[in-house]
């Protein structure tokens, strides 16, 4: 069976490309890293892919707010691929400022099923400053496909300063919890809801990650690429029970799954 291809996104102040595209070859896919130009000036097609992944940095110095001109681009550049892409039931997926990209563009979380419609935003941190360490989350969602067999509190970074996760209004939080979009909440040690620090930057409802109404496409402010390998966890050394297959990898791996029975 051919393996996956996978598309990496990157463009000016992209810095977690690397790590995302070893993160989905490790979980048997093909990847490719594709400027943005390239898809805009049509020398390479986003259909032949069947995974879009948008990954961590600071494109375009996040000037304006983080993720808003690269959000722009997708928006008024590559409309119609997108929207085929998404059509053709393929996989898209972003990490931190990938996640600002598609909260800002419109794709999430599209409620409305309107593309282009801005719901929601990610805002600066509560704590006013740069949040770089691991946090608790709650899986909490059964149909997002990249979040298959994900248990009990799972452990994985951040980096960001502007993750505060803000839904326009009350009415689109409501309809995100009746669709089951909210994948990842931010929790404690036992699963248990908290505020800052366990919430690292105010997020309304602890939301961290947020899926398409079809769960194919996927949002998160934490890093998955960032705990692929057993020796990255914190306490690898001091943990009783040995890790056979880390959290953050078996995110890339559901979503190779997913995309391998197109």
């Amino acid at each position: 069976m051919p393996r996956v291809k996978v598309i990496v996104l990157r463009t000016a102040g992209t810095n977690c490309d690397r790590e995302t595209a070893f993160a989905f070859e490790k979980a048997g896919a093909t990847c490719e890293l594709v400027h943005i130009n390239k898809l805009v000036a049509s020398s390479r097609k986003l259909d032949k892919y069947r995974i879009l992944a948008i990954p961590g940095g600071f494109t375009y110095g996040d000037d304006i707010s983080s993720g808003k001109i690269l959000a722009n681009e997708i928006k008024y550049k590559l409309k119609n691929q997108v929207l085929d892409f998404i059509k053709k039931g393929k996989l898209i997926i972003g990490i931190c400022n990938g996640f600002q990209v598609l909260v800002k563009s419109g794709l999430l979380p599209d409620t409305a099923r309107n593309f282009g419609d801005i719901e929601a935003s990610l805002s600066i941190n509560d704590s006013g400053k740069f949040e770089d360490r691991w946090v608790y989350l709650k899986a909490g969602n059964r149909q997002c496909v990249w979040t298959m067999g994900l248990e009990g509190p799972i452990y994985l970074p951040v980096a960001h300063a502007e993750g505060k996760f803000i839904p326009r209004d009350k009415e689109t939080l409501e309809r995100m919890q009746k669709n089951g979009q909210i994948v990842f909440s931010y929790c404690d040690e036992n699963g248990e809801s908290g505020k800052y620090p366990h919430n690292p930057n105010g997020s309304v409802s602890n939301i961290a990650g947020i899926c398409g109404l079809q769960g194919r496409i996927l949002g998160l402010m934490p890093h998955p690429e960032r705990y692929i390998r057993a020796t990255q966890h914190p306490r690898w050394t001091r943990m009783k029970k040995k890790i056979t297959t880390t959290n953050g990898l078996r995110i890339f791996q559901n979503g190779v799954k997913a995309a391998a029975n197109l």
